[in-house]
């Protein structure tokens, strides 16, 4: 009996050990490696946009403009300009052909009314006009553009500068008056005597007058090449030149163009022909020193061997200048602060002589209206 159960006990011993074995057999078995898949990452071919090449704007057959600095064609560019009398009355309003001037002064005359002369690089409208008499500070100015002036009759003061310039001159009261000027009877004289281009260019020929710069002509001003805004921090939004109680012409910057609105007479100042409102990129007010100089009201004004301030105005801004014309240059040249000669922008021009003894009436302000 005893040893069955010692057999027994060996028996089920030798199972447990047998267990023990194996399972240790199971936990010292490796597990293999698995080595993950790579996938590439393939990166797509960026092809570059090809930068645009922008072509610059050709000016074949063109040169810049000696009154606007703009581009303009190379046969109308050495063409002497047109220097025409305009008549600025309310009762003459609206003008023809005003917007076409490269240049327009403007300037007192005789009962605190303003008169204008406009500087034409190239005559583009029929109707030009309605045109008045000449005065001889309009003389001087048409003198320094070598320009041909185009006026219906003058003072005595006025005939006397143009004899004594040589200025080369039509005139309504000579003989080629009638080729030149025409009457609209619907305006009551004297505001309806109107020039033509075909006139004008009739007029030239008969005359004789060489219609091309001389060949060491310098021009009137220095332009930048491209627009410029005015290093100042004097804004001008509007423009007020009191001239008298009747004449207060002003301007409103037109910030999106770039340009002055030109207003008179409480509303905006339309050229009759195109039907659009005066415009500007640049503004002159010349202070100068004028007076009456007989009993008939007539005005003269210290231009010739004088020197004086004034503002240049452009693209809102305006910065303080000074003027001086003497008998070497023969032009009115304009300084800025430094004493550098002024450079303007290209486009038209307004030029405004103005009393110097009333330089408030002269009214620069920040806001538009």
């Amino acid at each position: 009996m005893k040893k069955n159960i010692t057999l027994l006990i060996v028996f089920v011993l030798i199972m447990i050990l047998s267990m023990a074995g194996c399972k240790k057999k199971d936990n010292n078995q490796i597990e293999p490696t698995i080595t993950p898949t790579v996938t590439a990452t393939v990166t797509p071919t960026v092809t570059p946009t090809p930068t645009p090449t922008v072509k610059p704007e050709s000016h074949d057959g063109e040169t810049k403009s000696k009154l606007t600095g703009l581009w303009v064609s190379k046969k109308i560019s050495n063409k002497r300009p047109y220097a025409i009398m305009f008549n600025n009355i309310k009762k003459a309003s609206p003008q023809s052909g005003t917007s076409e001037a490269s240049i327009l002064y403007e300037v007192l005359v005789e009962g605190g009314i303003t008169r204008m002369m406009g500087i034409y690089e190239d005559l583009n409208k029929t109707r030009i006009g309605s045109v008045r008499s000449a005065r001889h500070y309009f003389v001087s100015i048409a003198d320094e553009y070598d320009a041909i002036y185009v006026h219906y009759g003058e003072t005595t003061y006025a005939t006397k500068k143009i004899k004594a310039l040589g200025i080369d001159n039509l005139s309504g009261l000579t003989g080629i008056g009638d080729t030149v000027f025409y009457r609209d009877h619907s305006i009551p004289a004297p505001h309806n005597a109107f020039a033509t281009k075909e006139g004008i260019l009739k007029g030239t020929k008969m005359k004789g007058y060489e219609t091309e710069y001389p060949k060491d002509y310098e021009g009137h001003f220095s332009f930048y090449d491209e627009d410029k805004d005015l290093s100042s921090d004097k804004n001008v939004n509007k423009l007020t030149l009191k001239f008298s109680n009747y004449a207060s012409p002003y301007f409103i910057y037109d910030s999106k163009e770039k340009l002055y609105d030109r207003f008179q007479y409480d509303t905006k100042h339309i050229d009759y022909n195109t039907g659009k409102q005066l415009a500007y990129k640049n503004i002159i007010v010349q202070f100068v020193k004028e007076w009456n100089i007989d009993k008939n009201g007539y005005q003269t004004m210290e231009l010739e061997n004088a020197e004086g301030k004034g503002y240049y105005i452009t693209n809102g801004k305006k910065v303080d200048i000074t003027w001086k014309k003497n008998e070497s240059t023969r032009k009115m040249r304009y300084y800025d602060s430094q004493g550098n000669e002024l450079t303007i922008n290209p486009g038209k021009t307004y030029i405004a002589l103005f009393p110097k003894d009333r330089t408030e009436d002269v009214v620069l302000s920040d806001k538009g209206q």
